[in-house]
C-alpha cells in the first residue's frame, strides 16, 4: 500500500468537501482516514489516503489537486506518507 497525506486549508465555503473526495474517487484514491474542523469560519482538513490504485503519475494528482483546491478558494498540499514523515519526526 502507498499512502499520501493531503492537507486543505481555507476560508469555509460550500463544496470544499465534495471537490476534492470527487477528485479523489475518479483517480481511484481511496480514503483511509479523515478530519476536518471548522474555526472561526476557516476550513481545516487533513487525510491519510491509499494511492496505490491510481493510474497516472503522483507529480500530476499533485498538480491537479493544487489547480482544484484554487478554484475551492483553499490551498491543497498533497505528499507520499514517507516524505510527511520525516518532516515532521520530532
Amino acid at each position: 500500500m502507498t499512502k499520501a497525506v493531503i492537507t486543505v486549508i481555507g476560508k469555509d465555503t460550500v463544496g470544499i468537501i465534495a471537490g476534492i473526495c470527487t477528485y479523489l474517487a475518479e483517480k481511484k484514491v481511496n480514503i483511509l482516514d479523515i478530519s476536518q474542523t471548522i474555526v472561526q469560519g476557516y476550513f481545516n482538513m487533513m487525510m491519510i489516503v491509499d494511492i496505490s490504485a491510481v493510474e497516472e503519475n503522483f507529480i500530476d494528482v499533485v498538480t491537479e489537486l493544487e489547480e482544484i483546491g484554487k478554484k475551492l478558494g483553499v490551498e491543497v498540499h498533497c505528499q507520499k506518507e514517507e516524505i510527511f514523515t520525516k518532516m515532521h519526526r520530532i
